[in-house]
């Protein structure tokens, strides 16, 4: 028997709903790989990849495929994360947690919870896997914190030549610098280190505000509170503000009957109506969004971090988002609002604004600056061209960045004017993977050959 045909079996992963077919949360991207691995160690990561380059295929991982982009597409080989789980170490003198890149956002915050840890910050959804989270740059909203991405202190990777890689401050920093947003430009993640601390209690406070009083003062709110939002209902000047800060406790979540209803039948079952109702009579949406917008009042409710963060979503939708200056968020809604009033756009989805502090990873919305996230959505299946384009054109005059998982259409040209350290990214790329074994498409646009 030959090493070729002695070597152990090609694991393999098939979605049961289509056989070979690859498809993302929202629908909007399909990919057909050549084949998908299912490997449950780094060193199986590491046999996909040698396998696949030795049979001349490209290699992408995807996680749960929340990304709007095509950024986990590939006609090669689909590394599955599903068996690459749990908690690899939890160091408690040194507070850090060390997890399997394929573990669910919402398994790591429950196993934390379970230990009396947590996440400092945390994104407003919880089904993302570990590595498809940091390397797309999810984020929350925070004063002194915001990114997943900023609480990694280290992480290991396949690299395009099978071998694996530990990075950290101390340990190729060049490469920590550059993968921990990595976009899957430069290896396959195993496994994530990062800073927790002992589990703490946040109170949130939910307030119906006018826009016109958000925006006047909206430095006021980011620095008066640990972290705060807001989402604004085109077609009204009406906003629902959220304001999460730590607690001394106790603890006091949401009555059952008072979280079921406004977590499910207001912001999921009958949103959901309503985008429905939307899409097949747009002109219906302004007087939807003027009864929406009323329709959450204020509460006031305190839980432990990732209860407070996070909330669930289940109408699904088409997104873009832009990182800009945080000085100039205010005028840019301020635009955004002025370009849907006088266009006959109908916008059933609220917009997001959240902030996030400087960080000195290389390709973070945040990286060098404080930023503000201007999030605009659609009801999946309705026409977004119009209305993320009109909005795209803003956030670009105002040095926008866009969001790695998220719509948008700009390339390497536009991308590296508005990255410092673009360019070192990009030199970290070619070293790691000069052959780009873990390119496609979407990432030929946004980094260039």
């Amino acid at each position: 028997m030959s090493a070729r045909t002695a070597r152990r079996p090609r694991l393999r992963w098939r979605d049961p709903g289509a056989p070979g077919l690859w498809r993302n949360w929202a629908g909007n991207v399909t990919a057909r790989p050549a084949r998908t691995a299912a490997p449950a160690t780094a060193s199986e990561v590491a046999h996909a990849v040698r396998e696949a380059v030795a049979d001349g295929l490209k290699v992408k991982a995807a996680g749960t495929g929340h990304s709007f982009t095509a950024a986990a597409a590939t006609d090669g080989v689909l590394i599955r994360p599903d068996r690459l789980t749990g908690i690899l170490a939890l160091d408690r003198a040194a507070g850090t947690v060390t997890v399997a890149a394929g573990t669910p956002l919402r398994a790591l915050n429950a196993a934390l919870a379970r230990a009396g840890l947590s996440l400092t910050n945390m994104g407003d959804i919880m089904a993302q896997t570990v590595a498809g989270a940091v390397s797309t740059g999810t984020h929350g909203t925070g004063r002194a914190s915001a990114s997943i991405a900023a609480q990694i202190t280290a992480l290991e990777l396949v690299t395009a030549d099978g071998s694996l890689l530990r990075c950290s401050r101390e340990e190729n920093p060049d490469v920590f610098a550059a993968a921990r947003v990595g976009l899957g430009a430069l290896g396959v993640l195993t496994s994530v280190t990062f800073a927790v601390e002992p589990v703490f209690l946040l109170t949130a406070r939910e307030e119906p505000m006018g826009l016109d009083r958000v925006l006047a003062e909206f430095e006021e709110h980011v620095a008066g509170n640990e972290h705060f939002e807001f989402y604004w209902f085109p077609h009204t000047s009406n906003c629902n503000t959220k304001r999460n800060n730590r607690s001394a406790g106790p603890a006091a979540p949401p009555g059952l009957l008072r979280g079921w209803l406004d977590d499910e039948v207001l912001s999921n079952g009958a949103f959901k109506v309503a985008c429905s109702v939307g899409r097949a009579a747009p002109a219906a949406i302004p007087a939807i969004a003027r009864v929406s917008s009323r329709a959450l009042s204020a509460r006031t409710y305190t839980d432990i971090p990732y209860k407070v963060f996070t909330s669930p979503r289940r109408v699904r939708f088409v997104e873009m988002e832009y990182a800009v200056p945080r000085e100039a968020a205010p005028a840019a809604l301020r635009e955004v609002k002025a370009a849907v009033d006088r266009s006959p756009l109908r916008v059933s989805f609220p917009v997001e604004v959240r902030t996030a502090p400087a960080d000195d990873i290389a390709l973070s919305t945040a990286s060098g600056r404080d930023s503000a996230y201007i999030a605009v959505h659609l009801y999946r299946g309705t026409p977004h061209q119009a209305y993320f384009g009109a909005v795209e054109r803003i956030m670009v005059a105002h040095g926008g960045r866009p969001h790695w998982g998220k719509l948008h259409s700009r390339d390497a040209e536009y991308l590296a004017g508005v990255y410092p350290r673009f360019g070192e990214f990009t030199a970290v790329r070619d070293r790691l993977d000069p052959d780009r074994v873990f390119g496609n498409d979407y990432l030929r646009r946004v980094l260039g050959g």
